[in-house]
């Protein structure tokens, strides 16, 4: 069955449109190199919970909208044999300077995950 990394994480919402333009090339890059699927959804009906919730998982400030990726691989080995490629492709170097940030990465909270159900 099919393996997934997942990744939510806060952007400011000043720099969603910069966020959108380094996602597709970095989505690009990582369907060239073998992945399956690439998605990045921003925020539409996610609101703080009691004890969690999406904006509480990634401490969102009052400036900023929840990310919810995904991208989805044939098996963990193939995705750590891309994750590999797209580390070291060029391309992704630039994206995100420590100089400009476009989110605080510190924040993002991410794992692999076995495909349970598939329908």
């Amino acid at each position: 069955m099919a393996y997934v990394d997942g990744y939510v994480l806060a952007v400011p919402k000043s720099n969603v449109e910069k966020y959108r333009e380094v996602a597709s090339i970095a989505g690009r890059v990582w369907r060239e190199h073998g992945a399956l699927e690439y998605r990045e959804c921003v925020a539409e009906d996610v609101k703080p919970g009691e004890l969690t919730s999406f904006p509480q998982s990634v401490l969102l400030k009052p400036d900023e909208t929840v990310i919810f990726a995904w991208i989805v691989f044939e098996s963990r080995a193939k995705r750590d044999e891309i994750n590999a490629k797209v580390m070291n492709d060029p391309r992704l170097k630039d994206l995100m300077s420590e100089e400009n940030p476009i989110c605080d990465m510190k924040r993002m909270i991410f794992g692999g995950f076995e495909t349970l159900v598939a329908v």
